[in-house]
């Protein structure tokens, strides 16, 4: 608890103060970065994530806010459900005023070949990595265009561009968040109002610490044996992708030099995609 992935000490620009943002799946791993960095270059964060004990999420908020002395809430919204994501949403605008930057992050992952992958985790990451992107995207559209300004940026993968075996829901989900991403631009281009995608390889977060556990039991290998051979079979820097680096994307991305960027996919991959 109070851990957050970010160093910095000082406070960085505040060129996004006053600007309100809702980051999905927060409380941990990429989206706890993001809130993190958004926070210090002087947003109110919107946290969102499922935990077993709220009173653990309001702590991180409540470490958040102290930190860098913006204002930050948690809302507890179901990513399945879209009538608690339109809530999430009017929450921000109610607590906060608005609803300036979305950050879709929130994702599940589970790995098994096509005709044994369960049904039931299908539609789960289908609708948790991408449904909700739209819901939320759908949602926070009308807020931004009250206050003249919004930027939207989904957390997609190196999956949305490339394929990997055993990955048909994640890699369907997250090509198909690519594709939203350019929709969105495009509806949006005469706005002041951007959709971006980024696209990380392998970052160390919980979700990927799971898939270096289960690769070591499968082959009876070292945890950190298995992270190296993850590393090397997709991603040639042989380096995990840094949270920190994926938030200052995000500041960017929000930010007044990024205005005219729009429909952009960014890769974070450590070379993964160029080969």
């Amino acid at each position: 608890m109070g851990k957050f992935p970010g160093k910095q000490k000082k406070r960085m620009s505040k060129s996004l103060k006053g600007k309100v943002a809702v980051v999905t799946g927060s409380t941990s791993g990429i989206g706890l970065g993001i809130a993190d960095m958004l926070a210090g270059s002087g947003c109110d964060v919107v946290l969102n994530g499922l935990v077993k004990d709220p009173s653990e999420a309001e702590q991180i908020a409540s470490e958040l806010s102290r930190k860098w002395r913006t204002k930050v809430r948690f809302h507890p919204a179901n990513m399945l459900d879209p009538q608690e994501i339109s809530d999430m949403i009017s929450f921000a605008k109610q607590e906060l005023g608005g609803a300036d930057i979305l950050v879709n992050n929130a994702g599940i992952q589970h790995t098994d070949p096509v005709e044994a992958f369960p049904k039931e985790k299908w539609d789960a990451i289908i609708g948790i990595n991408l449904s909700s992107c739209f819901h939320s995207i759908q949602a926070a559209l009308p807020v931004m265009r009250e206050r003249g300004w919004g930027r939207i940026i989904n957390i997609a993968s190196t999956h949305g561009l490339v394929a990997s075996r055993n990955k048909a829901a994640y890699v369907a989900a997250k090509h198909g968040l690519i594709g939203l991403t350019k929709v969105v631009a495009l509806e949006t281009a005469e706005e002041n109002i951007t959709c971006n995608a980024i696209c990380p390889g392998w970052v160390r977060t919980p979700l990927v610490e799971a898939q270096i556990s289960a690769l070591a039991e499968r082959e009876s290998i070292s945890h950190e044996d298995a992270a190296r051979k993850l590393l090397a079979e997709k991603q040639p820097s042989l380096r995990f992708t840094e949270v920190e680096d994926l938030g200052a994307m995000a500041v960017f991305l929000a930010g007044d030099n990024a205005a005219n960027m729009t429909g952009a996919i960014l890769t974070a991959d450590g070379g993964w995609t160029a080969q």
